[in-house]
């Protein structure tokens, strides 16, 4: 089994400012939404587990916060767990991007722009990314994995392990109040905090 948690609200997410690989602070509702994921976690009484996270600040903060509640284990640093590289979009808002490229959000999908940076990740590069990652998670001989990463992150995983498509992956819910349960016969389902 593999529970999959986005970090706590930061910052940047509390002003709409899109983050990419750069870093802000957890707001203290973030941290409170980490603890609660890590207490639902540990009300579970999982067996032996591993947890694994992404190396940006914000989650390895989640996690520390999410592991306090399960006694402190070891918290494994994965970079491939990185959110979405945007290059040179990293940590702008949407009217910061809108300005430097007025026509892109109304010639992609909804939700899927951050693919298209000019300088950044694409769809294939970012989920070649994490399907190596998840491959090496999946083998680790512990039952029970939890992963501690991004909101794009996220979704992708989820769409790689239910077979979705990527237009299918662009609207998946990023909730930082709940996290997902990834079954061992492909299912997802949603685990409030």
């Amino acid at each position: 089994m593999i529970y999959l948690c986005r970090h706590g609200q930061t910052e940047f997410n509390a002003v709409g400012r899109r983050q990419g690989q750069v870093d802000s602070n957890l707001t203290p509702l973030g941290q409170a939404q980490a603890t609660a994921m890590g207490r639902r976690l540990a009300a579970m009484k999982l067996p032996d587990f591993r947890i694994v996270a992404s190396p940006l600040g914000r989650a390895q903060h989640s996690a520390r916060l999410i592991a306090a509640e399960l006694g402190n284990p070891a918290i494994t640093l994965d970079p491939r767990l990185k959110e979405i590289g945007m290059g040179s979009w990293d940590g702008k808002t949407d009217a910061d991007i809108d300005a430097a490229h007025p026509v892109l959000r109304l010639s992609v999908p909804a939700e899927a722009w951050w693919f298209h940076s000019p300088d950044g990740e694409n769809y294939a590069t970012f989920a070649t990314r994490l399907m190596a990652a998840m491959a090496e998670i999946k083998s680790d001989p512990a039952p029970v994995k939890i992963i501690v990463a991004h909101a794009v992150v996220g979704r992708v995983i989820r769409a790689q392990w239910a077979g979705l498509t990527e237009a299918e992956s662009y609207t998946l819910p990023v909730p930082q109040d709940a996290f997902y349960a990834l079954g061992p016969d492909r299912t997802v389902t949603e685990i409030p905090a």
